[in-house]
């Protein structure tokens, strides 16, 4: 099969992992990177092609987005919206390989925490007597330090979002999968805006074509198919995907 259409496949399984869970990162670069393309290059032109497939997950989603706790959902988009905006800018200025190898166990702890994440929530609010542990200041603070991250790598933003949720507000997976897909649509969003003003991806116009719109299909069919699925169902996919990237990620050299 041709370069393009693999690359057009790997798109549809990133939007729709985005849609469903997160992880669509770790599908999408590893086959930029596959196709010879340069991982700094790479991680631009996933970063592009996935946005207007959050986008149109998020549009799926439009009627089921509820605050996050006490958080308005214009403020939470905002602080997001800025922190991606930091992050992108430092892949400008600083070298990719710090960041980069304290990801594998960013992520390690996320899957750690999206499996525990809500005992430790009843364990927790239970000896404090309440439910909501982070107040709308704390959540703000968390979701800049997120869309920082998001903007800088981006890969597993949205498995990190959901599971600082679960613990600090006791959000279930289904609940928050609405808000987080929105999040996400943000952080992309302003990433790429600076990606394509800095970076080269416009060089690579067939791959980025083919990938983005695969993502896009991809985001609206798995957007679709998440707001049909039960609780745990969603909750056992994140977690599948969480593990599976994670493992994939330490052993990627």
């Amino acid at each position: 099969m041709s370069t393009p259409f693999l690359i057009l496949l790997a798109g549809v399984a990133a939007g729709a992992l985005n849609a469903i869970g997160g992880g669509g990162t770790f599908v999408a670069l590893p086959a930029l990177v596959a196709a010879g393309m340069p991982p700094v290059l790479a991680n631009a032109v996933s970063r592009i092609a996935l946005a207007p497939a959050a986008v149109a997950s998020a549009w799926v989603y439009r009627r089921d987005v509820i605050p996050v706790g006490p958080t308005s959902a214009r403020a939470l988009t905002a602080v997001s919206v800025l922190g991606s905006g930091v992050g992108a800018g430092l892949v400008l200025v600083l070298p990719a390989a710090s960041f980069d190898a304290a990801s594998p166990w960013l992520l390690a702890f996320a899957t750690v925490t999206l499996a525990s994440g809500r005992y430790v929530s009843r364990v927790v609010s239970r000896l404090l007597g309440r439910s909501v542990l982070m107040s709308s200041r704390a959540v703000l603070i968390a979701q800049f330090f997120l869309a920082v991250y998001g903007g800088y790598f981006g890969g597993a933003v949205g498995i990190l979002t959901v599971a600082v949720w679960s613990i600090g507000l006791a959000l279930d997976t289904a609940v928050s999968n609405p808000m987080r897909v929105t999040q996400l649509a943000a952080i992309f969003l302003t990433s790429s805006v600076l990606f394509l003003i800095a970076s080269d991806a416009l060089t690579a116009p067939l791959l980025l074509t083919a990938m983005l719109a695969g993502a896009v299909a991809g985001g609206f069919a798995g957007a679709y198919l998440a707001r049909r699925f039960p609780a745990w169902l969603l909750r056992g996919v994140l977690l599948t995907t969480a593990v599976i990237t994670t493992v994939l990620y330490f052993l990627r050299d």
